[in-house]
């Protein structure tokens, strides 16, 4: 393949990329399900959101200069992620598990899928880029490598956000399960207390402001609202965010309803295992640090050594 046929190839993979980008931002008709599935959808994830002095003094920033650059991205990407949420919708796609990372994360769907789609484009053209460049500065390249590498490099930009969105969902589950252990403790305090299952279950819930909490105030208050029950709420909650321990609390809850002892007792138990499962999970990582360090040490006192021996032993091999 000489240079003119891989500037052809590489010009056409560059141009499917843009003819998808644009359909893609071409403004869609969806169909009235869609539509209601998208109003749905906003509704569950609807939160408050406070604006420091920062944020909002960047919010009226004219329309200009660097801020206008970001204000036209910021408009794309809204755009793009519209069009691929509708999508994602007409098409049917499920995505169980991203779609519960996002919800722990409070990501819409539309946003990631934009995050994707635009990473894994960016490297595809960049590869392509660097190498006229380089070739315009006289550097010799071998001709095959653009396209190889500009598809090596937009598979990884594709995949990479969704290595990162496990990682961060990951550690976000670690704190709500945390949280759900302390929440378990304040409901049999404040049952013991004297109080009924839903006061002391949105009482328990208004002790903070952390998100964890806040999220389950605010299916609490929905659920009030609605007028299902507290423990429907919490394990639907649990569902949507695939945190297993408060689908259990809300099974519990439900089974046990109208004997206030044994839902302290159950709950007071159910807190002590989180605690333990916590502490071994704490201790785990740890060793797993302790290790890590132990091996960089090794690693670090070997090199050490390396360089302590390493003219002696040139001398003598340059003797023999």
């Amino acid at each position: 393949m000489d240079g003119l046929e891989l500037a052809l190839l590489t010009g056409a993979v560059a141009a499917s990329g843009i003819v998808v980008l644009h359909a893609a931002l071409v403004p869609a008709r969806p169909s009235v399900s869609v539509q209601v599935a998208r109003l749905d959808g906003a509704r569950r994830s609807t939160r408050r959101t406070v604006l420091s002095a920062a944020e909002a003094a960047a919010s009226v920033a004219p329309d200009r200069g660097l801020f206008g650059l970001q204000a036209a991205f910021g408009r794309m990407m809204a755009t793009l992620a519209d069009r691929l949420e509708v999508l994602a919708a007409e098409r049917g796609w499920r995505l169980r598990r991203t779609r519960a990372d996002l919800a722990v994360l409070g990501r819409r769907t539309g946003e990631f899928l934009a995050t994707k789609v635009v990473a894994g484009l960016v490297l595809l053209l960049l590869a392509p880029i660097c190498w006229l460049s380089l070739r315009a500065f006289g550097v010799p390249l071998p001709g095959g490598v653009p396209l190889s590498l500009a598809l090596v490099m937009g598979g990884l930009g594709f995949v990479v956000p969704d290595l990162a969105l496990r990682g961060d969902a990951q550690r976000r589950r670690r704190d709500f399960r945390r949280v759900v252990g302390v929440f378990s403790d304040l409901v049999a305090m404040n049952l013991a207390g004297g109080r009924g299952l839903p006061e002391a279950l949105l009482s328990s819930a208004s002790v903070s402001d952390y998100w964890a909490l806040v999220r389950i105030r605010q299916a609490l208050a929905g659920a009030r609202l609605s007028g299902s029950t507290p423990w429907q709420a919490l394990g639907d909650l649990g569902d949507e965010l695939a945190v297993a321990e408060l689908s259990d609390l809300a099974g519990a809850l439900a089974l046990a309803a109208d004997d206030g002892a044994k839902i302290r007792a159950s709950l007071a138990a159910r807190a002590a295992t989180m605690r333990r499962r916590d502490m071994a999970d704490v201790e785990g990582e740890a060793g797993e640090k302790s290790q890590s360090m132990l091996v960089a040490q090794l690693v670090l006192c070997t090199a050490f050594m390396v360089f302590l021996a390493f003219p002696a032993v040139h001398n003598l091999m340059a003797q023999s």
